[in-house]
């Protein structure tokens, strides 16, 4: 059966060319870019991926707009950072060869960060959504960031036992920045469900159990100082999510 693989991208010309290579070999790859200002639609484009542009009103709505795009009726959704593995292509493969597959697959991936393989830290294996799935199969909720599927009624779930790879950060700069980025999308998700506190105190009472969730939890300690690196930033994620809250909150009060 064809497949159509999707990436989702903005301003990623540093990690495109390596995604888009690595499914080359799929009936059909899109780019589905939201209005890049640096090279990520061009080198596409000398790929050979059709690109569409889909402007971003949250991560869901994007997905969507991916789907939308695909001409068959199995699809692979794979980020700009991640990458196709050989093994996980070859488990592709297998599976659209079968009779009566399931509808949607979990794939685990695994993550290259400060030049070690992070093994814990609740980033192994990091099962996220499913990947590989039949078109409606699934459902995306509408959520800025941090999006939920939901499967549709008698459609069947499963689990890759081959991994995908994740390159997450280009360098701690773009750590900080997504952080940034997530922790404004997060906030303003929050209030768009009626959050209407947040403060200091409540910022770092869930930054902390982010920490020790990451760290002591999932054992992210083991990763050395990557894992600490990734604790501190889940820690900073959900602290400045609920401090935006209140400066939000208070800015539209004061309007």
């Amino acid at each position: 059966m064809p497949i159509s693989v999707y990436i989702l991208a903005y301003n990623q010309e540093h990690k495109i060319r390596p995604a888009i290579e690595s499914v080359l070999w799929a009936d059909e790859v899109i780019l589905v870019d939201s209005g890049s200002t640096d090279r990520t639609a061009q080198i596409a484009e000398e790929l050979g991926v059709r690109v569409c542009q889909a402007p971003f009103t949250g991560f869901g709505a994007l997905r969507k707009a991916a789907i939308s795009h695909c001409t068959h009726d199995w699809i692979f959704s794979l980020d700009s950072d991640e990458r196709m593995t050989p093994e996980a292509q070859a488990e592709i493969l297998s599976i659209l060869a079968q009779e009566n597959p399931m509808d949607a697959y979990l794939v685990p991936r695994k993550n290259y960060f400060l030049g070690r393989w992070i093994r814990y830290s609740d980033w192994y294996p990091d099962y996220r959504q499913p990947q590989l799935f039949r078109k409606g199969s699934m459902t995306y909720s509408e959520d800025l960031v941090h999006e939920t599927y939901s499967m549709n009624s008698g459609c069947r779930l499963g689990k890759f036992s081959s991994a995908i790879v994740q390159i997450p950060y280009y360098d701690l700069g773009e750590m900080i920045s997504k952080m940034n980025r997530y922790s404004s999308l997060g906030a303003e998700k929050l209030v768009s469900r009626g959050a209407r506190k947040g403060s200091v105190l409540k910022g770092l009472v869930h930054g902390v159990w982010a920490f020790l969730r990451h760290y002591v939890i999932k054992r992210g300690f083991l990763d050395g100082g990557p894992g600490f690196v990734i604790a501190l930033y889940n820690f900073e994620s959900s602290f400045y999510k609920y401090v935006k809250i209140f400066d939000k909150v208070r800015k539209d009060s004061s309007d």
